[in-house]
């Protein structure tokens, strides 16, 4: 049952998310009370609960299409992206045991997000890694199921966040269940309240810390798009309204 949290009331300041292609930006929107809107986190700013919720929600949705036990091993790749960073951190709240990739000035921000270990991918291939996980999380879609086979436990699991060459992640997901050993599973984001409620949770005890890059003006929107397909972004970026 969720809280309070998702039902919030005229009054509430609120903040929320839509897995809707919106393709604008704008100072107003209309949103339904049903979707994806919950009140405030108390002692948290627009911008950091902003900053949280949609790398949240994806990650989470990483997380819940696995049986996720405390002390299993997983591999995040790319782990300073705006899921990679909070899957990071979801996982350790789930006692989870992290290895992350990411640039090697970053190996201190991922350590202090959560992360036992990291690899720097620009000077070393992580599916060479002589270790073994119980869940592969490619949160930048950038591997390979049968690349990542060899790091995964008997029964580990693939996940990413894209479809993958000739879009062949769903039908693994469909085909490996049906025979034994590793497996790939496609993390469809839903219930959008479910993961507004965990990142509330977690904001209000301060167990989560949005990892944010830039900030923009909505002036600036056309060098923000231009830095985020850069692909060199750590965490969010955030973009600044008048008023």
């Amino acid at each position: 049952t969720l809280s309070n949290c998702c039902n919030p009331i005229p009054g509430d300041k609120v903040f929320g998310f839509g897995d809707d292609i919106i393709s604008s930006q704008a100072q107003n929107m209309v949103i339904s009370e049903k979707k994806g809107l919950a009140k405030l986190p108390k002692n948290t700013s627009f911008e950091a609960a902003v900053a949280s919720i949609e790398g949240v929600h994806y990650a989470y949705n990483f997380i819940n299409k696995v049986k996720l036990l405390e002390g299993q091993t997983v591999m995040v790749n790319g782990g300073t992206g705006a899921i990679g960073s909070a899957a990071v951190q979801l996982l350790k709240h789930f006692g989870a045991r992290i290895t992350a990739t990411c640039r090697k000035e970053h190996q201190e921000l991922l350590l202090s997000l959560g992360a036992k270990r990291t690899i720097d991918y620009t000077t070393t291939d992580f599916t060479l890694d002589n270790k073994k996980y119980d869940y592969v999380f490619d949160t930048v879609g950038k591997s390979t199921f049968f690349k990542c086979k060899k790091l995964l436990k008997p029964q580990g699991v693939y996940i990413s966040s894209e479809l993958g060459p000739y879009a062949q992640n769903p039908f693994l997901a469909i085909f490996t269940p049906l025979l034994k050993g590793k497996k790939v599973r496609f993390p469809i984001p839903y219930r959008i309240k479910e993961s507004l409620h965990l990142v509330t949770t977690l904001l209000e005890e301060g167990k989560y810390k949005p990892v944010i890059d830039r900030r923009y003006s909505l002036e600036q929107i056309r060098e923000a798009y231009t830095y985020v397909g850069s692909g060199q972004k750590v965490g969010a970026v955030v973009l600044k309204l008048d008023g």
